[in-house]
């Protein structure tokens, strides 16, 4: 398996798991398309479209920042132009940028739950339809969506109902693309943390310092999406995959490597349906204990 000259393009991969994935790639000599907002440093979420692509040549492969707010049709059309012009291509699109509130319908004004939607759900659509022409022309087209497996318990949306709305969003592009595109070929699937993920805008929105150390590694996901960038494109779409049970599937074994800090048990994240159990001999609590 290997992603060598494959080009990715990746929304959000200044930082976090989009960069993570874009690592991964990046080892295998893949180009990859930094497509984030954040040019200028910011202390509370360290890393530029311009770090992140020292660090994706760094580790071996070819990097693009560019500059592009998802929610507007012109940067993205722009981002992906140049990303064509400069590689020849695009072969897997990543939607990983996200905005998060877990706030109460009362809590949660119009203006916040227009920057949700605007980035989750209608950016991951923007996204995924202007690369579609270019991923129809490559050889194993993925694209692949940081969003949840689509469990309409009611747990899931009370106390953050905007926030779940937006995430689904992303997951219902999923199930109608994947169903849409399967004569072109076009792989669209979905992939989502079991635990909460050690990241710096989870540290903000939600963890904290202490939190964190519950938390499992972005390379959890990264392992995961090189995985799915290697199957079929034909035969492997329209897929909800949780993390473990996937890497699971697929011979992975020790999942203590992914923990923050193993003497801690791990917190469950939302949107875990309670139909997908961790797989077999996998513990979320202490490693002493597993």
């Amino acid at each position: 398996m290997s992603l060598a000259g494959k080009t990715l393009f990746i929304t959000g991969a200044s930082r976090g798991i989009g960069l993570a994935i874009a690592l991964r790639a990046a080892r295998d000599g893949a180009n990859v398309a930094i497509a984030a907002k954040t040019a200028e440093p910011n202390p509370k979420l360290p890393g530029t479209i311009y770090t992140a692509a020292e660090e994706i040549e760094k580790a071996g492969g070819q990097a693009l920042p560019i500059v592009c707010d998802i929610r507007f049709e012109e940067q993205v059309a722009d981002a992906v132009g140049k990303t064509v012009a400069r590689f020849g291509g695009i072969d897997i699109c990543v939607n990983n940028a996200s905005a998060i509130s877990l706030t109460g319908t009362l809590q949660t004004d119009m203006k916040r739950y227009d920057l949700m939607n605007a980035i989750n759900a209608r950016g991951t659509y923007l996204t995924s339809r202007t690369c579609i022409p270019h991923l129809a022309r490559a050889a194993n087209p993925h694209v692949l969506m940081l969003s949840p497996p689509l469990d309409m318990s009611p747990k899931w949306f009370r106390g953050h109902t905007a926030y779940s709305m937006a995430k689904y969003g992303m997951s219902m592009c999923v199930l109608g693309m994947s169903a849409e595109f399967s004569d072109e070929g076009i792989a669209f699937n979905a992939l989502w943390p079991r635990t909460g993920i050690a990241t710096a805008a989870i540290r903000n929105a939600l963890a904290g310092d202490e939190g964190m150390k519950h938390c499992r590694t972005v390379d959890i996901l990264s392992d995961a999406a090189f995985l799915i960038f290697n199957k079929p494109a034909r035969e492997f779409t329209g897929n909800f995959l949780i993390d473990d049970t996937f890497l699971a599937a697929n011979g992975v074994t020790d999942f203590d490597k992914y923990r923050v800090d193993p003497s801690k048990d791990l917190m469950p994240d939302f949107f875990v349906p309670d139909s997908m159990p961790p797989p077999k001999g996998v513990s979320l609590g202490p490693q002493s204990a597993g």
